[in-house]
């Protein structure tokens, strides 16, 4: 048992860093893939009432859910995050982006179509004081901490801290719109904003709350037996409820943007509404989910399966070339005397003293139409003046380019297996009869097959997730997946699928790697020995 434990204490540290390093980006990686909270969390309220909406009809929603989105968008558009929501809606229907942040810019002009009624009816609906004194009380520890959770989980912040409000047990039944609408208001003036709830006017979402409490005849009739603080304010805008707008919260967002009437806004948002969805890895194979199911994308936005396959073979291609011109050169590296052979070896590894963009900038400059190459091949005569050859922004460049950085990595692997094979081998083989061709091929090239075995793995390996040099040398039909990998994280921050497309190039890799298992054998793969 020491010796075992002496044994995990040594090798903890490596183990250690791989998992931090490896295993949890990894896994990082899958659960974005797959993620699909931000919806939930963001409109939490929204979405409960949303699932009972029969989707399968053209009509919108009941008029509850216009009533929660209000105030779910409403704290969201205080926290910043009704744009995240559009963003990642976005992705799924175009538009909806906009319609977001349009309407998040006039939620306080859909409040005040009852803040102005109310506070015609009774002045004191204008003071923050009296709202304080009237939604405070005793009872309603659990209901500030229901909505502190929600508020935490949709701002992303910590919203722990004292808020200096208690709602009182007996307006959250009595009026439960305008308690959540006012608690939210009171946690995010508190801890968010560091005010005084008492001396702060809540937001015009509160008289929205209001409104919608006061459209309950059950409501009406508890405010006039109601006699708590406030009473007479409440008992006057029930008495006056004529005063207040006739319309509901549909019509006031259908008159803010005609798009929240549309069916299929609504059907996009319930869809994605579940904390996890297949969306990502159905985008990454050129396929969309829809209400009516999964389908294909039309063929004008089917840009994912050619990236893949495009990559896969280009990857191949640069393999086959770093094969061919490295197996020569490590042959002779070999055979060589070993001063001549340390010289060369020099020169082999002299790419990786210069940096990797410098490199790829150079070639850059010699496969351009302008460039050196093709200055040459016009010197000599080769090709026309007026017909240079295109080397660049292509797939020909890529190669070109590619093959020569990674050909270190095929000679390196190549040269350390040839090394150890005796010449002894061969030279019995001539003994004996054989022609040279015969003896390299039928003696010499077997004893080498470990070495290309080893230099293709790490090559296509190394190519298949290659990024700057496709980023730019390729153009629009060199470049590989990865490139479309970043321009998702950087650039469309549209992480989840930049996550399905790394898991599916990392399923992609592990498969070709158990084939090349399975075919050749990895327990023959080796870099010399």
């Amino acid at each position: 048992m020491r010796q075992k434990m002496r044994a995990l204490m040594l090798v903890a540290p490596l183990l250690i860093f791989v998992v931090v390093t490896f295993i949890v980006p990894i896994l990082s990686m899958l659960f974005r893939s797959v993620e699909n909270d931000i919806v939930a969390n963001t409109i939490p309220g929204t979405v409960v009432a949303l699932s009972e909406w029969d989707g399968s009809t053209s009509e919108p929603p009941h008029e509850d859910v216009y009533r929660n989105l209000y105030i779910d968008l409403f704290k969201a558009e205080e926290a910043k995050q009704h744009t995240r929501l559009g963003t990642r809606l976005n992705y799924e229907k175009t538009g909806l982006s906009s319609l977001f942040r349009t309407t998040g810019r006039s939620l306080d002009d859909i409040g005040e179509l009852w803040q102005d009624p109310l506070e015609d009816i009774d002045p004191n609906f204008e003071e923050g004081s009296f709202w304080y004194e009237m939604m405070s009380g005793s009872g309603g520890e659990g209901f500030l901490e229901q909505r502190r959770a929600l508020m935490a989980t949709m701002s992303g912040e910590d919203m722990s801290g004292e808020v200096g409000f208690v709602p009182s047990a007996e307006i959250v039944d009595l009026l439960p719109w305008t308690a959540s609408a006012y608690t939210d208001f009171a946690l995010w003036a508190a801890i968010r904003d560091g005010d005084t709830v008492a001396e702060e006017d809540p937001w015009e979402s509160v008289y929205g709350a209001l409104g919608m409490d006061l459209t309950s005849p059950e409501t009406i009739s508890a405010i006039n037996s109601y006699g708590g603080p406030g009473a007479s304010a409440l008992q006057a805008a029930a008495a006056n409820i004529d005063q207040l707008p006739s319309f509901g919260f549909r019509e006031a967002f259908v008159e803010e943007d005609e798009d929240w009437g549309a069916h299929d806004v609504w059907a996009t948002i319930k869809l994605y509404s579940p904390n996890m969805t297949p969306g990502y890895f159905l985008n990454a194979v050129d396929m969309t989910l829809t209400p009516d199911g999964v389908e294909s994308k039309p063929d004008n936005q089917q840009i994912y399966t050619t990236l893949f396959t495009r990559t896969l073979v280009m990857a191949l291609i640069i393999t086959a070339s770093c094969i061919l011109l490295g197996y020569p050169v490590a042959w002779l590296l070999a055979n060589l005397p070993m001063r001549t052979a340390s010289i060369l070896m020099i020169l082999v590894l002299l790419p990786f003293w210069t940096s990797l963009l410098v490199r790829t900038s150079a070639w850059k400059v010699l496969l351009q139409q302008q460039g050196v190459i093709n200055e040459i091949l016009v010197w000599l005569g080769f090709v026309n003046d007026a017909d240079r050859l295109i080397l660049m922004n292509n797939a020909t460049g890529t190669v070109i380019a590619m093959t020569h950085i990674l050909l270190p990595f095929m000679i390196l692997p190549l040269y350390s297996v040839m090394k150890t094979i005796p010449p002894s081998y061969q030279r019995a083989a001539k003994s004996l009869g054989a022609t040279n061709w015969t003896a390299f091929w039928r003696v010499y090239f077997p004893q080498s097959v470990p070495g290309i075995g080893a230099g293709s793995i790490l090559v296509f390996i190394l190519a298949i997730g290659y990024y700057i040099t496709p980023e730019i040398v390729g153009g629009t039909d060199g470049v590989f997946i990865s490139n479309r990998i970043a321009y998702h994280i950087s650039s469309s921050l549209n992480w989840g699928l930049a996550a399905a497309l790394g898991t599916i190039l990392l399923v992609v890799v592990l498969g070709l790697y158990w084939c090349y298992d399975k075919i050749v054998g990895i327990d023959n793969v080796k870099l010399g020995g």
